[in-house]
């Protein structure tokens, strides 16, 4: 006998399963596809912004009690994670606005997954009888809801192909609403070929936007925000163009500038070896990149305790929410989806056993 459904194993379906576990439940978790899900080929950092304010401004659109126990509660679930035997390869993000850990993705779902009674090639179709959390990744691999609610462009996915928006349906078949930010999704610019190997996502992202003099389509229409040029809001206008491409033109004199991963000129070099059009103009490189969506950042509204909510705000009964199928917390910016899922999956864990 099953005291509680957990539909995916991803961070929040993981998190969700080994904290109902060591309550003392007896859990199971159903997989369509990949244990440990898109966070496996993340880069596996978990970080919250440095104080809640910044959040906030990062944010601002996003529900502030959802933000705010994400917020107050990632640091304790982090040092659970630890407890777990989780590996930790970085203590520190390299950002001075957030705070956060970087842990190996294989031994943090290993860690997660002990002794846990997972089910592959499971997927989850219709409310289970039993309580229920819904952990199946958000709708990025799913293409007509992508047309729907984000662009009718062709997206590239950088993400998990099982997430195709099983755990919003449910939920909605349930009685549960959409939350805010539906047409938001967290991607970046990569380069522009037909298919990226998986190995690729995370080194070959093209994260120089800031070093651009211009960004533009294939008839020349320029990104033209003059405030922000961060690599979401660039990569949410690149994914709106014909053919979810753009152009990066970067002055020689920004190519030693140093990114994440090396040099401008280093992050260039791998979009050529991958396959991108990259070309000379004047006294700079232009780079050929196309829009990859990673995230969706809309899905079901839930309470601080990850309960599906209908639109009178009563909860729907036995049905909780964590991770991608949960929208409403990074609208207006984006925060750590790993973050989000790891808390929220927890409490939603507490919650369905309370």
């Amino acid at each position: 006998m099953t005291d509680l459904v957990v539909a995916g194993a991803g961070m929040a379906g993981l998190a969700a399963a080994a904290r109902a576990r060591e309550l003392g439940a007896r859990v199971t978790a159903l997989e369509k596809s990949t244990i440990g899900g898109s966070m496996l080929t993340s880069s596996g950092v978990i970080w919250r912004y440095r104080d809640f304010d910044t959040f906030r401004v990062q944010c601002p659109d996003g529900d502030v009690a959802l933000q705010r126990v994400i917020h107050e509660q990632l640091d304790q679930d982090l040092d659970w994670l630890v407890s777990l035997g989780a590996v930790v390869t970085e203590e520190s993000t390299g950002n001075p606005l957030t705070v956060g850990r970087r842990f190996d993705t294989a031994a943090l779902t290993a860690a997660l997954a002990r002794d846990l009674d997972i089910r592959v090639a499971a997927p989850v179709e219709s409310m289970p009888s039993a309580p229920c959390i819904l952990a199946t990744g958000g709708f990025q691999a799913d293409p007509w809801l992508v047309r729907e609610w984000i662009s009718a462009q062709p997206l590239l996915l950088r993400s998990n192909g099982g997430s195709q928006g099983d755990g919003l349906r449910i939920g909605l078949a349930a009685g549960g609403v959409y939350s805010a930010g539906m047409d938001q999704f967290y991607g970046r610019a990569m380069p522009a070929v037909d298919l990226l190997p998986a190995d690729s996502w995370i080194s070959s992202a093209q994260l120089y936007a800031k070093h651009a003099v211009a960004i533009e389509n294939a008839a020349g229409w320029r990104y033209e925000d003059s405030v922000d040029w961060s690599e979401l809001r660039v990569v949410q206008w690149i994914a709106r163009q014909t053919g979810a491409r753009a152009w990066f033109v970067v002055p020689d004199s920004a190519l030693g500038e140093p990114t994440r991963y090396g040099t401008v000129a280093d992050q260039i070099g791998r979009a050529r070896r991958l396959g991108a059009a990259v070309e000379r103009r004047d006294q700079a490189v232009a780079v050929e990149v196309a829009a990859a969506i990673t995230q969706t950042l809309g899905g079901l509204r839930v309470d601080v305790d990850g309960r599906v909510l209908r639109g009178d705000g009563s909860a729907v009964s036995g049905l909780w929410a964590a991770g991608g199928d949960v929208g409403g917390v990074a609208t207006g910016g984006y925060m750590s989806n790993l973050a989000a899922a790891l808390v929220v999956g927890k409490r939603a864990a507490e919650s369905a056993l309370a």
